[in-house]
């Protein structure tokens, strides 16, 4: 009951209408808390509201996350045609959040939806892409610079690998050794996997606003249709290249095992499910990417694949502090996951430009 009443508080907060009739907890993602809350409206109708408690231990500075998400998602109402846009609920404040003593609460509108954790499906995997691409087209015109860099030095690829070569030279548990291989490889291919990078500090790639976390996950489906109606878990929301989304979604969703398969020599680049997503991507923003942008695609899912595999392995070395593991190894085997992901997207690089090619045609 305490936690229904404060609940309500909330909801009070925001400015909810109606009365309460129900709350549950959402047993969903590992971060935050997260409630379903229903109110009766005057006219009799039930509605739904999401009600969060951000983990701050996580995020730091959440009023900045905050900050990011409020900008974009109402830029992204202020345009949208389709789907069902996130909607962050205001205090009389005008905040999006409540930062009180138990914690930092926001609430935004339910969507009823089906999620996928992983799909084989070509249909759903191309509204995926479709999902992702109107958050880029929707945000095309939007300046990126009005965000904060929540997370520094995200997807700063030659900073990452720069910190795994330092920490593999320390090796402060003495497991350098036994993986001589996949640090010759990741070293071997650096200069590969930084283009983009410097790409960007050249002016050749622009900023623009990015999601970061790219997994299908994160796209609420009709369970009717399967149509993608909006992409939630906004909180990694920062400036970035659109090679990171991409990238990230590719050598995630397309991959052929999970990203920590024991198999993972099994791992590869479907071009089945790659041309599906980039299908669906590339309907919506072909218009809108400049064509260093396009030209690259192929190279963010390479970068993407070395950087995670550069994080995975660092995290290793240093006795997994970072990623939750459900055994020693665990770092080790999705290291060794995504280098064969990175490995098999270098043989097919020319066969994911020619798809491309035909999907910016039309």
């Amino acid at each position: 009951m305490e936690m229904e009443q404060r609940l309500r508080d909330i909801c009070r907060s925001f400015r909810i209408q109606g009365s309460y009739v129900e709350s549950e907890l959402i047993p969903v993602g590992n971060v935050n808390k997260t409630y379903k809350v229903t109110y009766r409206r005057e006219e009799g109708t039930l509605k739904s509201y999401i009600v969060q408690q951000v983990n701050t231990f996580v995020f730091r500075k959440p009023e900045q996350v905050m900050h990011n998400i409020d900008l974009v998602t109402e830029h992204i109402r202020a345009k949208s045609t389709e789907g069902i846009p996130l909607h962050f609920h205001h205090t009389a404040d005008r905040k999006t959040y409540i930062f009180a003593d138990d914690g930092f609460w926001r609430l935004y509108n339910y969507i009823p939806s089906v999620t996928y954790n992983t799909c084989e499906n070509t249909e759903v995997l191309q509204h995926a892409g479709e999902a992702f691409g109107r958050f880029q087209k929707n945000l095309a015109d939007f300046n990126a610079e009005q965000l904060y860099e929540t997370i520094p030095n995200f997807h700063n690829t030659p900073e990452r690998l720069r910190t795994l070569f330092e920490d593999a030279e320390k090796d402060p548990l003495g497991l350098a050794g036994s993986v001589r291989e996949e640090l010759s490889y990741i070293r071997s291919v650096s200069s590969q996997a930084c283009e983009m990078a410097r790409m960007q500090r050249d002016g050749r790639l622009p900023i623009r606003v990015t999601h970061n976390d790219t997994k299908i996950n994160n796209v609420l489906f009709d369970r009717n249709t399967n149509r993608a109606l909006t992409i939630i878990d906004l909180d990694t929301v920062m400036p970035g290249l659109v090679g990171h989304d991409f990238g990230d979604a590719i050598r995630f969703g397309a991959n052929y095992v999970a990203e920590d398969s024991r198999e993972y020599e099994k791992a590869g680049c479907s071009m089945e499910l790659f041309s599906a997503f980039t299908r669906g991507f590339l309907s919506q923003t072909r218009d809108t990417l400049t064509t260093d942008e396009i030209r690259t695609l192929p190279l963010s899912v390479f970068t993407l694949a070395v950087e995670l595999a550069s994080r995975f392995l660092d995290d290793y070395l240093l006795g997994n502090v970072y990623f939750r593991t459900e055994y020693p190894e665990h770092n080790l085997v999705r290291t060794r996951c995504q280098l064969n992901m990175a490995r098999d997207v270098m043989k097919k690089m020319g066969e994911m430009e020619r798809i491309i090619k035909k999907c910016v045609q039309g």
